[in-house]
This record gives structure tokens, sequence and C-alpha cells, in this order.
């Protein structure tokens, strides 16, 4: 990888804006900006120190280009590492591209998406994941996602997997000891206290594997299905928890179809809606298609609103109804659940509840808006975010997941061959394929393919 040469990118969104900030990183760094900048102090760069901030002007020869701020990072004092300079100028576009590629005729080159985090990766300024949740609190759009990108970052993550990797090290050091002393039958490696640890280590690799499917869904949102018969309120209910005419509300059956989807965070947990065309027995083409969709989405979903019209609720067709509950219910059987009553302003809301008690129903109103922070205090009850208001350590990475799970494999290949006493040259073996997952985590191993992959994700400038 060439990272020994000077790069430059724009570290703010194109376009115009009150200032634009340029970042310019590497071994000319800052001499190629000296003779790009007439302080108007008259100071020379090269003799500044780092985390100082100069007035002056970026000029072009003869021509000035702009009056700008420039801010001196000397290495190893900066975000990659390495000397760094960051131009801030006035938002205009032609200013900014005036710059750039002044720089660039200079001696720069055009940083690649994600180079400036990559060179603080390779300066050791921090490890792989926590160069990974650079660009996850860059996406970050939600308190909870937020949140946890700025744990992985500070090193949450990363600290118990060095740990772990560390005590594993050690015990493998010593059992390739042994080896060495394999004739006099010596024991350097405490047997008990290496099944301690080991119990341990698999302790934890669980819980950080269990806490991906909370990650998932605070960094992707939580996707729901609102299904039902046509006309049972599930438009209305949408454009309700949205607080906006997203979906087409009308009398006419069969309006919806088309699955409409739209987020809304809830106390900092992104959930993700999906209003699906009402369920029923139709010979339209395009509705048909449309109740196919909907099954999929549902089967994609983590939680099902079911919705049932509690003014057409009668004795008479209630069981009939709680069977099509039950039977949505079987059929998903690893999906969250919940009955929503809707038009409750129209009908009986005790008689109604008790109908159908045991699935627990919520009474609500969509036209109204009456019930409608009770579903939503519902909804945040059942995604699992008590890790996170417990600042616990969360994987929201599908990388991370998959190394986990096979450190977790190699994990029990140890501790099988710890109690069926393999020799310690084989468990040798297993104890270095379990270091290599770990180390794939923290980018201990790594190849340029993989960081090539990871840092093709970020944004041009970070």
């Amino acid at each position: 990888m060439q990272h020994q040469d000077t790069i430059i990118a724009l570290a703010t969104p194109s376009g115009a804006g009150a200032i634009a900030v340029i970042r310019v990183s590497g071994p000319k760094s800052i001499g190629i900006s000296e003779d790009l900048f007439k302080s108007i102090h008259n100071k020379k760069l090269t003799a500044q120190p780092t985390h100082s901030i100069h007035l002056g002007h970026i000029v072009d020869g003869s021509r000035v280009l702009d009056e700008v701020l420039i801010s001196l990072f000397r290495n190893p004092q900066s975000y990659t590492g390495e000397d760094v300079v960051e131009i801030s100028c006035h938002g205009s576009h032609y200013i900014q591209n005036e710059i750039l590629q002044l720089f660039i005729r200079k001696g720069c080159r055009a940083a690649n998406p994600g180079e400036f985090t990559l060179r603080a990766f390779l300066q050791g300024k921090m490890d792989l994941s926590q160069a990974e949740a650079v660009a996850d609190l860059i996406a970050s759009d939600s308190a909870a996602a937020h949140q946890i990108a700025l744990q992985q970052m500070r090193g949450g993550f990363s600290s118990e997997i060095k740990a772990l990797r560390a005590e594993l090290l050690n015990f493998a050091s010593l059992i390739e000891l042994e080896l060495d002393f394999s004739q006099e039958d010596v024991a350097f490696a405490d047997r008990q206290q290496f099944e301690a640890l080991l119990k341990r280590i698999t302790d934890v690799l669980k819980y950080l594997i269990d806490s991906f499917s909370t990650g998932n869904v605070i960094k992707n949102g939580v996707p729901i299905s609102i299904v039902g018969a046509p006309n049972v309120g599930k438009s209305t209910l949408l454009n309700a928890l949205l607080n906006e005419d997203k979906a087409i509300v009308s009398n006419v059956a069969g309006t919806t179809r088309d699955a409409i989807e739209d987020e809304l965070i809830i106390e900092g947990v992104k959930f993700r809606f999906i209003d699906t065309a009402g369920i029923r027995q139709t010979d339209d083409t395009v509705e048909s298609i449309g109740i196919e969709k909907t099954f999929e989405k549902m089967a994609q979903s983590q939680v099902i609103l079911q919705l049932l019209d509690a003014s057409r609720i009668s004795i008479a067709n209630s069981a009939e109804l709680l069977n099509i509950v039950q039977v949505t219910k079987d059929k998903y059987p690893d999906t969250e659940f919940l009955l929503v009553l809707n038009k409750m302003d129209l009908t009986n809301v005790n008689e109604l509840t008790a109908l159908f008690s045991n699935h627990q129903p919520i009474a609500l109103s969509a036209k109204t808006g009456a019930g409608i922070e009770i579903l939503k205090s519902k909804l945040l009850s059942l995604v699992q975010t008590g890790k996170l208001h417990n600042n616990d350590t969360i994987i929201t990475n599908s990388r991370h997941f998959d190394a986990l799970g096979e450190a977790l494999k190699g994990i029990k290949n140890i501790q099988a061959g710890l109690d069926s006493g393999l020799s310690g040259d084989l468990m040798s073996i297993d104890i270095r394929e379990a270091l290599h997952h770990f180390g794939r985590i923290t980018g201990e191993i790594s190849t340029d393919d993989l960081l090539g992959n990871i840092f093709a994700n970020f944004c041009i400038g970070k």
C-alpha cells in the first residue's frame, strides 16, 4: 500500500457553504503548505509548533485564492500519526476546487476513500475495529447508533478482545515451551487455570455474539410490518406514527397495493415501519402482487403489528378473528407479535380487550391518536436495549460477528482437546487458530484485500 506520499481531500461535504475544510496528510504536507501560504504575520509554517492555527492567504504565484486559517498538527500528535495540515477556507465550490488542484499540482495526491483513517490504523493510532467505528459514527442517524459507535471508537470492544487474546497468547507460549522440554515431561501451563480461562473466554464470546442481534437492529433500524385486512386502518396508523400523511387513506378497499416504508426514531432507537397491502382473497392481479409482498415483508420483519378493526368485531366473528391472529403467530414463531385493536373510539374498549386478552392487545385509535404513545412504549420494550443503557459492549459489525463465531469454534476445539488429554503440539494448533480470529478483529492480522474492502466504504476525506 502506498502511504509514503502526501494526500489531500475535502474533509467537509462538497458543495457551497460558509466554510470548507481541506485536509492534507503526509511527509510533505507542511512544506507544500508553506510554499502556498502567506501568513499575515510572515510566519513560516515549518517553524511553528503542533496544534497551532495561523491566519493568511493561499496564493498561486501572485494570485490570491482565498483568506484561510491553517491548523497545524505535527506527527505523531495528529489523527493520522503523520504531519497534517487542515485548511479552513470559504465554502465556495470554486475556491475548494482551486485549492485542491493547486496542492495536487505542487505534489499532493488526491486521497482515496478512508485513506486518512487507514493511515491512522497503519501508524498505530487506532486498531481496525476502532477505525471501522469511525465510519459507523459518521453514518449514525440515531442516538443509540451514535452511542454504540462512539463506545467502539474509544476502544471499549477492542480492549476486551485484546485482553482475552493476550491471556490466551500467554498460555500458548507456555504450551509451546513445554514442547521444547517434552523429554523432561515438564508442565509450564497450569491446566486448571487454562480451563478457567477458556470458560471465561467462552462466556465473553457468547455474550458478544448474542449482542449482535441487538446491535444490528439499532444500527440498521427495527423492521416492523403493519398487517391486516383491507380498511382496518394500517395506512392511518402509519400516518399517525410518523405524524404526517405518508400513505393514502381511503374508504375504498385495496388502496395500498405496494409496501410503503418510512423511519421513526423513538427515544434514540430507529424503527422502520412498513405499511402493507391488505390481506384478502382477490382477483385483481396488481393487488395480488401487493399481498404477496406483504407476506415477504412479514418474513423479513422483527415485529409484526396485526391490526383488527375494533368497530367490526362482535361475539359472532371473534372466534374467526382469533384464529386469524393465531395463524399469523404460528406462521412467524421467531418474530415479535403485537395485536392492535384499532378504531377504539367507535366501540367499547373493555369488552373487546377481554375477548383477545390472551394476546395482550393494544387498544388505540389511529384517527384520533389515542393509544399511539402506548404502542411506541411497547415497541421500545420489545427491543433489547438493556445492554445499551448499561453501556455494555454491543457488536454491530458483521465482520466482527463472523470472526467471533470462528474464534468461539476454536475455543471449543481447545476445550475438547483439553478434556481428551490432547498433546500440547496438537492443542497449540487450535490455540493459534483462535488467536488468528481474535487478531482479525483488531487488525493484528490483516491483509491488503481486507483493508481495501473495509476502507473502500469510507467517505473521501476521512
